[in-house]
């Protein structure tokens, strides 16, 4: 599990190190200006001609700890100090004495060409935007012909949720100290920080680690452990009963992904409740599924097959006319085992939010996109964007489901649990029915006894291994949702190989 602190949160851990363990500032410096000069230095950089802009608060101090360490192996270094005098930190004094001692020459800055320009602005506790000459400064810096990198996090961008403040570096590599931040993972952060390299530096970070307001993230080792064991003397229903509710006339594409996806995450045995129409093209397209239609809304009918269900997956293509809003209400008015609620299901309990009031807590899964959420949220897209994490964590609050957010970087959120970033996937799975896959899997995983929380968290990041997958076979613009599905066998059977 990595975990993904934002700034407060990094410098609570600093001054912790500092002022409870006894670590001074001035060695945590050192520590990170020799982390950024290694992986200059190990990517083989061209350093005949590095500038490095220096801000007065403690970034500024590890630009000046970089510039006399390049120095000092025979590089030629341009140090800039772009901040106030009056305003530097003590350490950054120091740092800029040392410099000046070893035989540097702070200088003015001047736009140009240069093999590399180091951005030492502003560090992780920026937390207003950029303007005026500092902005013209950053936009200079990244107009300038050179290879760029930001230490710890590129100045403008909120180590928080990646916002862009004002004005940001484009970095090419970001050197970020002990832990990734946040930010530098988020839209449009992980756009500007370029490569994100983690260094240890000595900042003791175990309170954030135990912190339940700290993001979290899977890593490909987690995944073993989280998986629902495969027992010898195991039987399909082992692996649970799923009931998909999806599919209205001329969407049985939707009902088929989210079947076959819970079938290759290991479902035991899929019961499609769907439109008539569609029971001819889903028998052929997937005859191990059993397949129950209705004409008209048969209330007694759907009570019986949910009571037979060890979980339930509703909503993906069943539209939102009165049939569909019955489906779904009887759903949640019956509904006994864990569910899943995706797309048309979701647009109709935006249309219809007083269906939320009595939901059973650690038994749902919501699977917004942000247009669907914001829907629910009655908020518009672009404030959503802004607040994603905030408002996703808010809603949670309110009702006890645990929601998982699509988006380029999906968050999945529970009360008292950690909020989870997923950083698998990838735009090649940017796709109509690509959501259908992931509430299929999710509804996989649950079925096979997985809790709830942990489900949404783990779908996500199967999902997006396998568009990875998925991407490598078709490249970044040929890959269907079927292809996601699919790469699951690719993605599981590497596990159990490993």
């Amino acid at each position: 599990m990595i975990y993904l602190p934002d700034g407060n949160q990094m410098k609570e851990a600093d001054r912790h190190t500092i002022c409870d363990l006894g670590i001074p500032s001035l060695e945590l410096m050192e520590h990170a200006a020799r982390a950024c000069v290694e992986v200059m230095e190990d990517r083989k950089t061209d350093l005949s001609d590095v500038c490095i802009v220096c801000g007065s608060g403690n970034n500024g101090g590890d630009g000046f700890a970089i510039a006399r360490m390049l120095l000092e192996k025979g590089y030629s270094v341009k140090a800039v100090l772009a901040g106030r005098m009056e305003s530097r930190t003590p350490e950054t004094v120091y740092q800029m004495d040392l410099f000046e001692k070893a035989g540097g020459t702070v200088s003015e800055w001047k736009s140009g060409k240069y093999s590399v320009i180091v951005d030492a602005l502003f560090g992780v506790g920026l937390n207003r935007d950029i303007e005026g000459r500092y902005g013209e400064l950053i936009e200079e810096m990244n107009q300038a012909e050179a290879v760029r990198f930001a230490v710890d996090v590129p100045s403008g961008i909120s180590a928080a949720d990646g916002r862009i403040l004002g004005h940001a570096f484009h970095a090419d590599v970001t050197v970020t100290f002990q832990r990734g931040k946040l930010g530098l993972y988020m839209d449009p952060g992980r756009q500007m920080a370029g490569e994100v390299i983690v260094t240890d530096i000595g900042i003791n970070t175990e309170c954030l680690d135990e912190d339940i307001h700290t993001v979290c993230a899977l890593e490909e080792k987690d995944i073993k452990k989280m998986m629902p064991e495969r027992r010898e003397d195991s039987h399909k229903g082992t692996y649970g009963r799923l009931l998909v509710i999806a599919g209205s006339k001329g969407m049985a594409g939707a009902a088929w992904l989210n079947a076959y996806a819970a079938y290759m995450t290991g479902a035991g045995l899929v019961q499609i409740y769907t439109a008539e129409e569609n029971r001819m093209i889903l028998q052929q397209l997937l005859p191990e599924a059993i397949i129950t239609t209705y004409d008209l809304f048969d209330e007694r009918e759907l009570i019986s097959l949910l009571r037979w269900a060890d979980t339930v997956v509703i909503g993906s293509g069943i539209g939102t006319t009165d049939l569909a809003k019955k489906l779904l209400r009887t759903t949640l008015e019956y509904v006994a085992v864990p569910c899943v609620i995706d797309a048309d299901g979701l647009n109709l309990l935006a249309e219809n939010p007083k269906y939320m009031k009595d939901l059973r807590e650690n038994q749902f899964v919501f699977t917004p996109h942000m247009k669907e959420m914001s829907r629910i949220l009655k908020k518009p897209v672009s404030e959503l964007r802004e607040n994603k994490r905030e408002m996703l964590e808010e809603f949670v609050k309110n009702y006890p489901v645990t929601c998982v957010l699509k988006d380029a970087r999906t968050l999945t959120a529970c009360e008292g649990r950690h909020t989870a970033l997923n950083l698998s996937g990838n735009a090649a799975m940017a796709k109509a029915g690509s959501g259908d896959v992931l509430a299929g899997i999710i509804g996989g995983l649950l079925s096979q006894g997985t809790d709830v929380y942990e489900a949404g968290v783990l779908g996500a990041y199967l999902h997006g291994l396998a568009g990875d997958a998925a991407r490598k076979q078709k490249g970044a613009y040929s890959v269907l949702a079927r292809d996601l599905a699919e790469n699951l066998a690719v993605v599981l059977r590497k596990l159990e190989e490993d």
